[in-house]
């Protein structure tokens, strides 16, 4: 059977089953994506974030194209990807709606900063980096979103909060000698 003719249904298909469980074992980043302007404001949490290039500093986004708050990604293109330190992990878990906390009180939590165009971002990230959503390619169940970046803050201490295994976890911050 082709990928093109398996089931709609995750839970019925046990290849997208395996495809799953295959990508639980891949840690990654935890960041929380957020967008603000004419279609509102909001945030997820997100793991499939990655690099393209530095010339122009872009990077990619993949965003569920069942989700509600696609359509006001898309028609915003303003985001902000606010990468997240081991601290702020109740912030990934409102976030990815762990917490029943609706979307308006999660920007009312203390952590936020306005950005341009009025982006939210995240005070205490590791690194946050704003931009433009310049392209958007439907791949599936998700449209993969590229972001041209114009504005980044870097910390430099804090812990990383990575995905892996369907947990988050803690990655320490490597000692270096001086």
């Amino acid at each position: 059977m082709s990928n093109t003719q398996r089931a709609a249904n995750p839970e019925v298909d046990p290849f997208r089953q395996q495809f799953r469980q295959a990508m639980a074992h891949l840690g990654a980043a935890v960041n929380v994506i957020t967008t603000a302007g004419p279609h509102g404001r909001c945030g997820i949490t997100a793991s499939a974030v990655c690099s393209v290039t530095d010339a122009p500093p872009t990077l990619l986004v993949c965003l569920n194209r069942s989700s509600a708050m696609h359509a006001i990604f898309d028609g915003n293109r303003s985001v902000c990807i606010n990468v997240l330190p081991a601290s702020l992990e109740g912030v990934a878990r409102h976030f990815a709606g762990l917490t029943g906390l609706s979307m308006e009180e999660r920007f009312q939590l203390p952590v936020w900063d306005d950005g341009v165009d009025g982006v939210p971002v995240l005070r205490g990230a590791l690194a946050s980096l704003q931009g433009t959503i310049v392209e958007a390619k439907e791949v599936g169940s998700h449209s993969v979103m590229f972001v041209e970046t114009t504005e980044i803050r870097v910390r430099s201490d804090g812990d990383s909060l990575i995905y892996f295994d369907r947990n988050f976890h803690r990655v320490p911050r490597a000692w270096k000698a001086q």
